[in-house]
């Protein structure tokens, strides 16, 4: 786990992990994890690894969750991977056919595949792909996973532990439409299936995450010296969410940034092209 400096210590409490606990809810059953190659997917098959469970790693690099399903088998847990890029309906198609193949389904599904793009709407004239590319895997993948394996989660009394983003819940920052909407939709989704999802027996999860330091932020280079959970951090909070069917998970102090979105959406607007315009970026 990186070592968090005062100021991260402060906005991101510790969390207590029962590992006994995990091991009587989750023994025997099968986990699904979608971003299984790198960052919090990785992290959390690593906490799973001395379980008896069958863990099934998505990703589309498969040479990585090679690595990773050899690691892992040299403790207790089963793992199974599978190379698919979920943007791809033909691979979506092999996905949910080898699942729903599996002699008892899948138990546990993580929806933690994602992708996030900084860029101006001004140089985003001539990359509507941007946009296309981005609700795909962040919103329109895990919608038709999740359509599919319902009712094999329905029969199993299973899981959805679906991981977002602070940013659904604020104010849009600028630069950020692409990854914003795409996150916002696909929460949104998710939040109006809930009460049907719970009425099925299937236990909901959603994280409200901040920035976290995974391969994803690498290319934005602001973020180097911003304040970011550590992954293992958060596979934590997901495997704890695991015995303890918490609904919801979100920092604490992101109660404050909601309610400064709804009193001060108005000075926000007004403000912000001024600021942006003061700072130069306008042409980024």
């Amino acid at each position: 786990m990186l070592k968090y400096n005062l100021l991260e210590r402060f906005l991101f409490f510790s969390t207590n992990l029962n590992k006994e606990k995990l091991e009587r809810t989750v023994k025997g059953k099968t986990i699904l994890i979608t971003g299984a190659s790198s960052g919090i997917g990785e992290q959390v098959a690593y906490l799973l690894a001395d379980i008896n469970v069958h863990l099934i790693l998505v990703a589309r690099r498969e040479e990585k969750l090679a690595t990773i399903k050899d690691a892992i088998e040299k403790k207790t847990a089963k793992v199974s991977i599978f190379r698919a890029d979920l943007r791809n309906m033909e691979e979506m198609a092999q996905l949910l056919l080898f699942i729903h193949q599996l002699p008892k389904g899948v138990d546990i599904v993580i929806s933690n595949a994602g992708i996030s793009i900084n860029r101006s709407i001004k140089h985003s004239l001539n990359r509507y792909h941007d946009f296309t590319r981005t609700i795909a895997i962040n919103y329109l993948a895990p919608v038709q996973l999740m359509l599919s394996v319902i009712p094999l989660l329905e029969k199993n009394n299973g899981q959805i532990i679906n991981i977002s983003t602070v940013n659904a819940l604020l104010l849009p920052m600028p630069y950020w439409a692409a990854y914003q909407a795409s996150k916002s939709a696909f929460d949104t989704w998710f939040r109006s299936a809930l009460p049907e999802l719970n009425v099925m027996g299937i236990s909901t999860t959603t994280l409200y995450l901040p920035l976290v330091r995974t391969p994803m932020i690498a290319p934005t280079a602001a973020y180097k010296k911003m304040p970011a959970m550590c992954p293992s951090h958060v596979a934590k909070i997901i495997c704890k969410s695991m015995y303890t069917k918490k609904k919801i998970y979100r920092p604490w102090w992101l109660i404050f940034g909601q309610w400064a979105s709804l009193l001060f959406r108005g000075i926000w607007e007004a403000v912000m092209p001024t600021v942006l315009r003061r700072r130069g970026k306008g042409d980024r």
